[in-house]
């Protein structure tokens, strides 16, 4: 499976994050499930959870599920309904990951608080065959070479900014690489266990090569983790061993691995803008919605392409309960409950993207124009399977030129707008 290695963020506009957003959602009454000593703590919420039962309607709409009777597509409870054996799910993991990211960013932004600078790991010196400078910039090569739009807008961020998002969406192309380049079939599980170690000597100032160093160099001067990228690692693992995924829990995992965290990393660099009223947690929570958002669009895009190689990145839970099979999967016959089928995982897709949305605005005002663009481009995709009659075995969705060239200064224009949670605050 192809994964999203383009750096797209957004924010979440949860209960008890964004400004605004009201109780409404919180009719969802998660508390019900939970010990009352962790509800404040469980309030950040992504769409995964919150739409649980998809294409039923909100709560309170004709149709929907009422707050009384609410459903969630990854806990798990006795059939008694005993809160106590419920386990835990995949967005409590990631959420986890979240806070440890937005604990390190919001130290760096307490000037009283701030930590002494870490030493340098990747000099000038130090970096192999050549210089910084020529390390970042082959980075930049590669990026303007396989991401044309997001390059053309990361020239408007500063070049420290700019420098190191190549340096990260280097890595993780590299990474992608491994199962689905050229050499994929030749990769073992030992093979990305040393993938692994050599990450780790990264982190420690050790880097491999020129593109290690660039890298090396990135994560001194930002407030970068190393575990967004060892999930990435294990999203990797995930594709040579797992080739069904039982229910959109087991998916939502698989999400974060190979495109969520790549959300975790950036924001760093990315930066929130100063007048910013949103939380770091909720810039986070974005970025992992629009690459949940945008790796769902792969899934959906690539069903035909998948499926020729045996795989099938749907919920297994959810093609049941349609009435469909592997078999149909492929068969690749485009039938009445397939276009049902997808216009349900089309929604689910969206979803996230609205959640993800009005957050690009929360970050930095010179970092926003490549996310936009990314982020309406990508949405793009999903319009496409629609106009191709839900037929995504022997067509592939794509978004031509035209409509390339058109969305740029769109996502300009929308780059310009005022934080949402400063707009949302005045009214």
């Amino acid at each position: 499976m192809a994964t999203t290695v383009t750096l797209l963020l957004g924010a979440a506009s949860s209960p008890g994050l964004a400004a605004g957003d009201g109780a409404a959602r919180d009719g969802f009454q998660r508390s019900r499930l939970l010990p009352k000593k962790r509800q404040q703590r469980q309030r950040w919420v992504l769409c995964s959870l919150t739409y649980g039962c998809l294409g039923l309607g909100e709560p309170g709409e004709a149709g929907g599920r009422s707050a009384a009777s609410p459903v969630y597509s990854s806990l798990t409870v006795s059939p008694g309904g005993d809160a106590a054996v419920a386990v835990v799910s995949s967005e409590q993991k990631v959420y986890d990951v979240v806070v440890k990211q937005a604990a390190l960013l919001k130290r760096q932004l307490r000037p009283q608080q701030q930590q002494a600078a870490p030493p340098a790991v990747a000099r000038e010196m130090d970096a192999p065959r050549g210089g910084l400078g020529e390390a970042y910039a082959r980075c930049g090569e590669i990026c303007e070479e396989y991401a044309k739009t997001f390059y053309l807008g990361t020239l408007l961020m500063t070049e420290e900014r700019r420098r190191a998002i190549w340096a990260i969406y280097v890595w993780c192309r590299r990474t992608d690489e491994l199962v689905d380049g050229p050499n994929a079939s030749h990769i073992t599980p030992q093979a990305l266990d040393r993938w692994e170690r050599r990450l780790e000597d990264l982190f420690a100032g050790r880097p491999y090569d020129m593109l290690d160093a660039a890298l090396s160099d990135t994560i001194t001067k930002f407030p970068i983790d190393i575990q967004p990228f060892k999930d990435m690692i294990d999203g990797m693992r995930t594709d040579l061993k797992k080739a069904r995924y039982k229910n959109f829990d087991e998916l939502y995992m698989y999400c974060y691995y190979v495109a969520g965290t790549v959300g975790l990393m950036s924001v760093p660099v990315m930066g929130i803008a100063p007048e910013s009223k949103a939380t770091a947690e909720s810039v986070y929570g974005a970025a992992l919605a629009l690459g949940l958002a945008n790796q769902l669009t792969n899934i959906l895009r690539d069903v035909g392409e998948d499926a020729r190689r045996g795989r099938i990145y749907l919920p297994q839970d959810e093609l049941a309960e349609a009435g469909l099979s592997d078999e149909d999967i492929f068969k690749g016959v485009v039938t009445d409950k397939w276009r049902k089928f997808m216009k349900r995982q089309i929604k689910r897709a969206r979803m996230f993207f609205e959640e993800a949305e009005r957050g690009v605005t929360e970050l930095r005002k010179e970092s926003r124009w490549p996310v936009w663009a990314s982020l309406l481009l990508y949405r793009q995709i999903l319009d496409e399977i629609e106009a191709n009659d839900y037929n995504n075995f022997t067509k592939r969705a794509y978004v031509g030129k035209a409509k390339k060239v058109l969305a740029l200064p769109v996502a300009y224009g929308r780059s310009l707008l005022l934080p949402y949670s400063l707009r949302n605050n005045q009214t």
